[in-house]
């Protein structure tokens, strides 16, 4: 059905694939998990090592049926306290010949609200199926970025297994100004407080950009070690274009993602674990499609990773091929589990 569902608009695809999930039209992947690849992570409980990242399942409709589909955990929003469109149509594009996504929706959602109603009761479920994740971030029109993050922190925190601080997409003009290490170290000392007070501890993650210089990365690394925030997810899309690309999108404003992202973000990945010399969980995004890029991924000092894009163009088998191929090179290498390969090419 693929080149089908590519002849349509990307986001009008999305739809639709969003509608399949609900009537639970994919396999479940019934698979027993091999617990090679099962880690314990902020006290979570991991059944298995890939997730989904943010983006996908923007207002949390569809995550439980995510988890049918074998995802050890799957990151829902980034929601805003607003409901906002976000920017205009069309805003996600493909690059088939790249395999990568260029997309600019600018954190188009329907606000705390209704988000909120849909992950209620999640934390109060005895048997979960995986690990429930909240991005948040701000509204476009906000005069206070740091209250946006509080009042999501707020509303959120105590039904979030833990809750990403969105400070790296490249479609809301400024974000990414909140990645200097003054403002970073405001809002991370914002956030904890809100956490610091409230009647759960919820692992806090901060999420950066792969477009960094050298001093970026070495002050939010700092910056993390300093607030003793809980993890970093290394990285969010890329404004950067190669001149390898070649799809005839490559020239769209927005973050790209997919393929072209793999190498940038795992160097990021591996120097990130060095700056934090290894003291902080890392999760590893940024063009996995393969059980070999995400081992690439875990050797390079992630603890966890996710994908989108490969979900995309590979459909949902993707994602126990994945886990299959990882845990036999975990197994091949002779490791007993995951959590052993953790950056061990980051630490030669």
């Amino acid at each position: 059905m693929r080149p089908l569902l590519f002849s349509l608009d990307a986001e009008l695809v999305h739809s639709l694939g969003m509608v399949a999930l609900k009537l639970g039209l994919f396999p479940v992947n019934s698979k027993p998990i091999d617990p090679c690849i099962s880690s314990k992570v902020w006290g979570l409980d991991f059944p298995r090592p890939l997730g989904m990242a943010a983006g996908f399942d923007k207002n949390a409709e569809v995550f439980e049926k995510l988890f049918d589909l074998g995802f050890g955990f799957v990151e829902t929003g980034t929601v805003t306290p607003k409901p906002q469109f976000g920017n205009n149509k069309p805003r996600i594009f493909r690059l088939e010949q790249d395999l990568g996504i260029i997309n600019r929706l600018g954190f188009n959602n329907r606000g705390i609200v209704a988000y909120a109603k849909k992950i209620s009761n999640w934390s109060n479920k005895a048997n979960k199926a995986g690990v429930l994740g909240v991005n948040i971030g701000t509204n476009k029109d906000t005069k206070n970025r740091i209250s946006d993050f509080v009042r999501g922190a707020n509303e959120l925190l105590e039904n979030a297994d833990y809750m990403v601080v969105n400070v790296s997409s490249p479609n809301t003009p400024g974000l990414r100004d909140m990645q200097s290490e003054k403002e970073l170290k405001r809002l991370i000392l914002a956030v904890i407080d809100v956490r610091d007070k409230s009647k759960v501890f919820t692992p806090l993650l901060i999420k950066i950009a792969p477009d960094l210089s050298d001093l970026d990365k070495k002050q939010i690394s700092d910056v993390a070690l300093d607030t003793g925030i809980d993890g970093i997810i290394v990285s969010n899309t890329t404004i950067k274009r190669s001149g390898k690309l070649t799809s005839k999108n490559k020239t769209e404003i927005g973050g790209l993602s997919g393929e072209p992202l793999f190498l940038e973000s795992t160097k990021l990945l591996k120097e990130i674990f060095c700056l934090t010399q290894g003291k902080i969980p890392l999760i590893g995004v940024g063009g996995i499609s393969n059980g070999e890029q995400a081992y690439s991924k875990i050797k390079a000092g992630a603890s966890l990773i996710q994908i989108y894009s490969a979900f995309i163009y590979n459909g949902p088998s993707v994602v126990a091929n994945i886990c299959n191929e990882l845990s036999q090179l975990i197994k091949d290498d002779g490791f007993k589990n995951i959590t052993e390969a953790i950056g061990i090419e980051s630490t030669k």
